[in-house]
């Protein structure tokens, strides 16, 4: 699933392209990319007619277009969902869910979604934050974070560091890629208790997470297959400069010992024995 630096690259890609354009049409080829419009799709289309999109924002993982009129077009890419630009004319894509079109006739916004499990929709009033969204936890890129209100949150949890990293009530955008990067960068396992975390350690953490992340975002985020691409359809390499996700049994680049694969929450957690001990009271 894309994380925040894949999503933010991809923020990044429509603020450029779409941001002042008015829509035209939109036209939704599967209602199930729709299916959080609660009036449907042809209210969803209807709805955003002569609609001027005024900007990109993204709370973690979500995404929205704010709108002259106030309201907001609220995605999430889900498993292998995609925003592209696409030329008009150019062959729709095999897994096309909806099409936008923009009265300049320039490039068209096309959500793209093999499994359907993301997802666009309309928010009534939602152009600053939608309410949909706004439980999530600002992430740590936003300027407006705090970074002492997260480590007091973060000491008061009673659960694994690793799984508070993914609570996207408490800090948003930080999914399993990124997180085993930054506990490694730490020397923190990923079943650490919270509580037992010092200010210092937990500041230290938390600036390995934000400098993970900045790394992610420069490089485009990561891409493991073709599912995950910005919007004019290249991948990110950040790939290239993992240090343990995804390298069980290679070795860990500062210590040479061999990267562990343990299961954590239905997925695999990365993690060097050496740098990174299992703790003697570890939360599963």
């Amino acid at each position: 699933m894309p994380e925040l630096p894949e999503v933010e690259t991809v923020r990044r890609g429509l603020d450029r392209w779409v941001t002042g354009r008015r829509v035209k049409s939109a036209e939704v080829l599967h209602p199930r990319a729709v299916r959080r419009h609660v009036a449907g799709p042809d209210d969803f289309a209807a709805a955003l007619a002569d609609r001027t999109v005024t900007g990109v924002c993204r709370r973690g993982k979500y995404l929205w277009l704010p709108l002259d009129d106030g309201a907001a077009i609220v995605g999430h890419l889900g498993m292998s969902g995609q925003l592209l630009l696409q030329p008009v004319g150019a062959g729709d894509e095999v897994h096309l869910r909806v099409r936008f079109r923009f009265d300049d006739d320039g490039a068209e916004l096309r959500f793209v979604d093999q499994r359907t499990f993301g997802g666009v929709w309309l928010s009534p009033g939602g152009a600053e934050l939608p309410p949909e969204i706004s439980h999530i936890a600002l992430d740590p890129v936003d300027p407006s974070f705090v970074d002492e209100e997260f480590v007091d949150a973060l000491r008061r949890k009673r659960t694994g560091v690793k799984r508070a990293l993914l609570d996207q009530t408490l800090i948003s955008g930080v999914g399993n890629i990124y997180a085993d990067e930054a506990l490694w960068r730490a020397g923190l396992h990923w079943a650490r208790p919270t509580e037992t975390l010092s200010r210092p350690q937990a500041r230290t953490l938390l600036a390995h997470v934000r400098d993970v992340l900045n790394e992610a975002i420069g490089q485009g985020g990561t891409s493991f297959d073709a599912l995950y691409v910005n919007v004019n359809g290249e991948s990110g390499y950040f790939d290239r400069s993992l240090a343990v996700y995804g390298r069980g049994g290679l070795p860990c680049p500062r210590c040479g010992s061999p990267v562990r694969r343990e299961p954590f929450m239905n997925r695999s957690s990365y993690s060097c024995p050496r740098c990174q001990p299992r703790p003697r009271r570890a939360h599963p």
